[in-house]
């Protein structure tokens, strides 16, 4: 069956986007907002009607994710920005792969995302309550499943506990993308081999946003 490459841009974009995200709020302890909107509320929507629908519906909401993918197929450095925006999306596909083969923290993943959904009838978003709990399901689910994402920036940012707590929840955002990449058929093995078919899809895509 040919690849969707389409889908599967887009949803190496929603990995890209996070990794961004961290390494913005690691660096600066601040990041691009509307980004990070569309990423945490990903997610959230577990039944979207198709891969766009994830990142709610539009391409445009992936426009950093793009262009950070763009930078990741391209970069040359193993030192600096880059390099560090590759580690972590390579780290979160990994994590993700270790996610797939336990089906307990599978089951605990569903329920406790269930529980957010209730949770946003009365709280925002981006609320402590919300990033909170969503930190919490990254170090209870993903974190122990293993080798542990380092996240590497300004040592007096990452002190505060709100930037902690954004930052794994974003981190679990990348998960939900990675997630996403597997059911549209990505895999590791387009990285190494299918990378001009994946910038070519991406520019297609960031030219229409």
């Amino acid at each position: 069956m040919a690849k969707n490459y389409y889908e599967i841009t887009l949803a190496l974009a929603g990995i890209c986007q996070s990794a961004r995200l961290v390494q913005q709020l690691a660096h600066q302890g601040h990041c691009d907002s509307d980004a990070l909107h569309v990423s945490l509320n990903s997610v959230i929507d577990l039944n979207p009607g198709s891969t766009a629908g994830v990142y709610g519906g539009s391409e445009a909401n992936l426009k950093l994710g793009l262009e950070t993918l763009l930078g990741v197929l391209n970069a040359s450095s193993r030192q600096g920005p880059g390099a560090e925006l590759t580690r972590y999306t390579l780290s979160l596909m990994v994590l993700e792969r270790k996610l797939a083969a336990s089906k307990g923290a599978m089951d605990t993943l569903g329920e406790r995302i269930a529980g957010l959904q209730r949770q946003l009838e009365h709280f925002d978003l981006e609320s402590d309550t919300l990033l909170n709990a969503m930190a919490g399901i990254y170090v209870d689910v993903i974190s122990p499943l293993g080798p542990r994402i380092q996240v590497t920036g300004s040592p007096a940012v990452l002190q505060s506990p709100q930037i902690q707590a954004k930052v794994r929840a974003t981190l679990l955002a990348g998960i939900r993308s990675a997630v996403l990449w597997h059911q549209v058929g990505g895999g590791r093995l387009q990285l190494m081999f299918s990378r001009n078919r994946l910038s070519t899809q991406a520019r297609q895509i960031l030219a229409h946003c």
